[in-house]
């Protein structure tokens, strides 16, 4: 079922045999675009019209009323709702640690402060579906919150029924947010940038999703219609690194576990012990036959499911650096001895009892991560992506006149004369 690469004995020949799911060579950027321009034209209208088209719905209503969010979290089963608190408080409490105070630096004279302010209204996306995504309204909404933003806006795919998922609603009552609208994909991506009737424009929007939404928040962005955090975070993705201490069952769980989630989905394997390979790769067979979502999975783990054998446990982890994995987890007998090497990862989980799946719903920090290889250059989803850094500038005339002869030549060097002119008519005076 996975597809197997032998990249031992090839120096660094592995590079260039490293496949790129299908999806990430071939981004519907233009069906993407052609959505976008119908919003923005159409507004709520064609909002409704994109949902028909492709979530078999027709709205009446794009907002939920408040009254259906707070009577979902009222229904949910009492284990579930005390989960979604546990995992409500551990989120809080991570990402409380990343709120920063304005700070102050003053050196000859000059008198900095920074300033960090909220932005007025963030957009959530979150998954809905085969696998409405509860868990990511907590990963959105509560960073948010702790970043003190005061508006916070969730958008979903309508069920069948015309509603928002339940265990959505659930966690947004949990969560405080502002406001929920049924719609999903890049139509939501479109309403909340531009705006419409109905839904106000937002400042940031957040969240996972399909290829579509991954890439309207993209385009989004690249017109200045709105912020958006730098990682990709489209379909799930996981490396498993494993030898022969690996628990064979544990570890092809794991290769499965964010194959699950929906199309285009990635899952690696990667050892140097031909025989670890064999049985683990046996054991994903087993799992996925007996799996409810086999049909999901199955169709993953053929179009994107790969064991690389490598030499050793230096090469697995430059492989896996490589990937950039959303999820890397190493479970090795020396977990700790390879966490030094990694760079490139959205999170890493050490050892046979650190699923990737704990991370996924209540370790603490935001399950939203970069794929498709942009944890090359990014992370997780943080308060600071609800923020932004406000620098303020002080100088007194003695200070002014010391410096303004610097400023002057820097600003005559550039060709700027009115720049020079702007501290010399100060110190001239």
């Amino acid at each position: 079922m996975l597809t197997r690469l032998d990249l031992r004995g090839t120096g660094d020949g592995w590079r260039g045999r490293l496949p790129r799911p299908t999806a990430a060579a071939n981004l519907p950027v233009a069906a993407v675009q052609a959505i976008l321009a119908e919003v923005r034209a159409g507004g709520d209208a064609a909002v409704r019209d994109l949902t028909e088209r492709f979530d078999g719905v027709r709205l009446e209503s794009l907002r939920v009323p408040q009254a259906e969010v707070d009577a979902a979290l009222e229904s949910i089963p009492p284990l579930l709702r005390e989960a979604l608190e546990a995992a409500r408080a551990n989120i809080l409490a991570y990402h409380r640690h990343q709120v920063r105070e304005d700070d102050r630096h003053e050196r000859d004279g000059i008198v900095l402060r920074e300033l960090f302010r909220p932005v007025g209204r963030a957009g959530l996306c979150v998954p809905g579906g085969e696998a409405p995504l509860m868990s990511t309204v907590l990963m959105t909404a509560i960073p948010a919150r702790v970043a003190g933003v005061p508006e916070v806006v969730l958008c979903s795919p309508p069920t069948s029924g015309g509603t928002v998922a339940p265990g959505i609603l659930a966690a947004a009552a949990l969560a405080g947010v502002d406001e929920v609208y049924r719609v999903g994909g890049a139509q939501a991506v479109a309403a909340m940038a531009y705006g419409t009737d109905t839904i106000r424009p937002v400042d940031v929007i957040v969240g996972p999703g399909g290829l579509f939404t991954s890439v309207a928040k993209q385009q989004v962005a690249a017109e200045g219609a709105v912020g958006v955090p730098g990682s990709f975070p489209g379909p799930s993705e996981v490396v498993v690194v494993a030898d022969d201490t690996t628990p064979v069952t544990y570890a092809a769980i794991d290769v499965i576990v964010q194959v699950e989630h929906g199309p285009d989905s990635v899952g690696w394997l990667i050892t140097w012990s031909e025989q670890a390979a064999d049985r683990i790769e046996s054991e994903i067979t087993r799992l996925a036959a007996a799996s409810p979502r086999r049909g999901t999975i199955e169709a993953n783990l053929s179009a994107n499911g790969y064991t690389a054998l490598v030499d050793g446990p230096e090469q697995a982890i430059e492989v896996a650096n490589a990937i950039a994995p959303e999820h890397l987890e190493l479970m090795t007998a020396d977990p700790e001895a390879l966490l030094g090497l990694v760079r490139h990862a959205g999170a890493v989980f050490c050892g046979a009892f650190a699923p990737a799946s704990v991370g996924d719903y209540l370790a603490g920090p935001s399950h939203v991560l970069p794929t498709y290889g942009s944890a090359r250059f990014s992370g997780a989803l943080r308060v600071d992506d609800f923020v932004k850094a406000i620098h303020v500038v002080s100088l007194d005339e003695a200070t002014l006149g010391r410096v303004g002869p610097h400023v002057a030549a820097i600003a005559e060097a550039e060709g700027l004369p009115a720049h020079a002119q702007s501290v010399q008519l100060r110190w001239a005076r």
